[in-house]
């Protein structure tokens, strides 16, 4: 068995790297899925989750990877009609396939990996054909690009049947999000990426009109109903048991990005994102085989996907040493690694890594 690792050193993109107070939370006693006690703390996280979204409505929360609700987002917002699936790596090629998989009619719309879709050409396609929906994922974790949000938003607002569903799994938390503001349809994440929590629940946000076509929705199955999660959140319950030991975790772990606040957090992620731009750019320099990945411009502040030919051994030696980055994805593998500067690490933490991964590439 591998040895723990010390805090802080653990910079995969996800899972992330969980508080040890966090952790903890987890071992409050057993309470039961209906009545006062899960209505209180569901109430609570409900209030805190509003501000992470930068919403006033209710956030639903699953017992579910956010993959499920990947799932739930094209089950309840396509009414029979086609979708639109912006591709620009592995996990918006996830969703397209997902969407597929739905039986949905999926057109793929598929930019070169580490880029990121003009909204201009997308308002083209938009005037040309009708969508039920576009799928995209804001921070593209596989390589480290970050969509326009707010732009693609702006586009899809213009077309009132056509409804923007977002994966924000390694987005919100860690990047500047404006849900209501910015007039998204659907918009989800995982617990297990920039909120810094163990893995295992995934949480979305749906627009009134989102829930109005879920509720009308035929193929939507049970589970993944948003309509009926949205119901038993005014009840502050879920619709099925959900996992209490991770409620108990989050509940604290919301406390804990209030007290930080969201501008302060969303930040503190510029902060890292720009230090580690800033690393690779100095070993550049120096003659080291690394380069940022993603376009100038393009970059998401969670996670940095580095270009090298040195990925798989780098990546064992910082094994060797004691600190975990991720491994390239997919057909990156061979060709890059991925910093995860993202959840509660620190810019302390993050120069204690790029002194060893200075060592490393030397």
């Amino acid at each position: 068995m591998d040895t723990p690792l010390e805090p802080g050193r653990f910079f995969l993109p996800g899972p992330t790297e969980v508080h040890p107070d966090v952790l903890a939370a987890q071992n409050a006693p057993m309470i039961g899925h209906r009545g006062k006690q899960i209505q209180e703390l569901m109430s609570g996280i409900n209030e805190g989750l509003k501000p992470v979204f930068q919403t006033t409505g209710d956030v639903i929360v699953s017992t579910s990877s956010a993959t499920g609700l990947m799932e739930a987002a094209v089950r309840n917002g396509t009414k029979g009609g086609r979708v639109l699936s912006l591709v620009n790596g592995a996990f918006s090629k996830r969703f397209a396939a997902i969407a597929e998989s739905c039986g949905i009619d999926t057109e793929v719309w598929e930019v070169e990996w580490g880029t990121i879709h003009d909204p201009s050409e997308l308002s083209k396609r938009l005037a040309a054909h009708p969508y039920d929906a576009v799928t995209l994922s804001q921070s593209e974790t596989s390589t480290g690009a970050l969509q326009d949000l707010e732009a693609i938003a702006e586009v899809t607002g213009q077309h009132a049947e056509t409804f923007l569903l977002v994966d924000s799994v390694t987005g919100i938390g860690g990047v500047e999000t404006h849900s209501d503001d910015w007039g998204i349809e659907f918009i989800l994440t995982g617990s297990q990426k920039a909120l810094a929590l163990p893995p295992g629940l995934a949480f979305g946000l749906a627009s009134q009109s989102m829930l109005d076509r879920s509720a009308e929705s035929k193929d939507k199955g049970w589970y993944f109903d948003l309509a009926r999660l949205a119901k038993s959140l005014t009840k502050h319950e879920t619709p099925a048991t959900p996992a209490v030991s991770l409620l108990y975790a989050l509940d604290l772990q919301l406390k804990r990005i209030a007290a930080e606040t969201m501008e302060a957090r969303w930040e503190r992620h510029k902060a890292m994102q720009r230090r580690t731009i800033e690393w690779i750019e100095e070993m550049k320099a120096s003659g080291a085989p690394v380069d940022v990945f993603a376009a100038e411009g393009q970059r998401s502040p969670t996670v940095t996907c580095v270009a090298t030919d040195q990925s798989v051994s780098a990546v064992a030696e910082m094994k060797r040493r004691g600190w975990v980055v991720g491994g390239g994805y997919g057909p990156l593998k061979e060709s890059t690694l991925r910093i995860g500067h993202m959840g509660d690490h620190t810019l302390e933490e993050l120069e204690a890594l790029l002194a060893e991964l200075t060592e490393v590439f030397s």
